[in-house]
């Protein structure tokens, strides 16, 4: 008799419960995009390597996206994003459940106001603005190093957001990330501001991001990242000149003060045909003294069918004493709006005395030189 109840009443909860459920659901939005490929590597400390590799050119993710009408023009809106490994199924960002993104906020006629984890407006802006065409390449994206966090390392976790709506065409944005270190407020905190202008042929964006004591993906491994063995005035690896083999010395990350990344692109289109330029000012401070990386990137775009495109890209970065020339080149082909196929390659060129490492991607060769050919596919839902 009492387990009967028990069922009844469980029941009767649950059916109380569908219409809300429901109701829920209609404004809850599941989501994904899942990206793999096979890639070969020149030189790969020392050797030529095949590779599975998953998330290149679209970070693997799954996600919920909400929006509730609270009236008036009023919404409540979150995200809550995962990032994780096809070929392994192991979260990324450290194991992280929503490690992606994890926001909740408002939205009204002036724009999205966010508290959480959340990206900064290189990533909104720049990135997602199509001004990096390399990103259409290979996938491997980032500029050297991925110090200015193209590849979306720089999220900003703890952190509060605005961005506009768009008016006539514009819109801009502010964000403020907590350092949450008691009696400190600097130390850990960011902030990025950015703005973005859209016609129907000419796109702008100007953005810029500093971050206090980064860590993690937003610190620096700079033999690692750049193949360099010195970096702020400190010794970063050494070279065995019999073998070759290199020691990084600071595999888990160096502790700076800061870095800050400025970022400004404009792009036009002529019919089929995208052309493209940006150019990113990084600055880090540490030991006290500071160093700024230069990139100068352009690049074009051509759809030669509604569903096939293919880029052209080239990089030119400075640091300290050394210089990349990076050449990119792709080719997409979608079969539908959530599945395509790509190829393509990447040269990257360094001065003599810094070993090629392609964005933050590969181990560092042993040359100055690294090649990476890729074919992949995506698929989205």
């Amino acid at each position: 008799m009492y387990n009967k109840k028990v069922v009844h009443l469980l029941g009767a909860i649950a059916a109380s419960l569908v219409p809300l459920f429901v109701q829920a659901q209609s404004s809850v939005t599941l989501y994904g995009r899942l990206d793999a490929g096979i890639t070969y590597v020149s030189n790969y400390a020392g050797s030529s390597a095949y590779r599975f590799e998953d998330g290149i050119w679209y970070g693997n993710r799954w996600g919920f996206k909400g929006v509730e009408d609270l009236g008036g023009g009023l919404s409540a809106i979150f995200t809550l994003e995962n990032g994780f490994s096809l070929g392994t199924g192991k979260a990324f960002q450290n194991g992280a459940l929503f490690g992606r993104q994890a926001f909740v906020g408002l939205n009204s006629k002036w724009g999205a106001f966010t508290l959480g984890n959340q990206y900064d407006f290189v990533w909104d802006y720049l990135n997602l603005g199509g001004f990096n065409l390399a990103s259409e390449g290979t996938g491997y994206s980032s500029h050297q190093g991925d110090f200015d966090g193209y590849s979306g390392a720089d999220r900003l976790s703890n952190a509060v957001k605005f961005s506009s709506a768009d008016f006539g065409g514009a819109r801009f944005g502010v964000m403020y990330e907590f350092g949450n270190v008691a009696g400190n407020f600097h130390q850990g905190s960011a902030w990025s501001v950015g703005g973005i202008f859209k016609s129907s042929a000419f796109r702008t964006a100007i953005v810029y991001t500093k971050i206090n004591n980064p860590t993690g993906r937003q610190g620096f491994d700079p033999y690692a990242q750049l193949g360099v063995t010195t970096f702020l005035g400190k010794t970063v690896a050494t070279i065995n000149p019999a073998t070759g083999v290199a020691t990084d010395l600071f595999p888990n990350g160096m502790q700076v003060d800061s870095k800050g990344v400025f970022g400004a692109g404009a792009l036009y289109v002529i019919g089929n045909l995208q052309l493209n330029v940006l150019y990113n000012n990084i600055n880090v401070k540490g030991y006290g003294t500071s160093s700024t990386m230069q990139v100068y990137q352009g690049g074009t775009q051509y759809y030669f069918a509604p569903d096939i495109f293919g880029i052209v890209d080239y990089q030119r970065t400075r640091f300290e004493e050394s210089r990349w020339s990076r050449f990119s080149t792709g080719i997409n082909y979608l079969f539908s709006k959530r599945t395509s196929v790509y190829a393509g390659a990447d040269y990257l060129l360094a001065n003599s005395g810094t070993r090629a490492a392609i964005g933050y991607a590969f181990s560092p060769s042993t040359t100055n030189k690294q090649v990476d050919v890729r074919i992949g596919m995506t698929q989205s839902f």
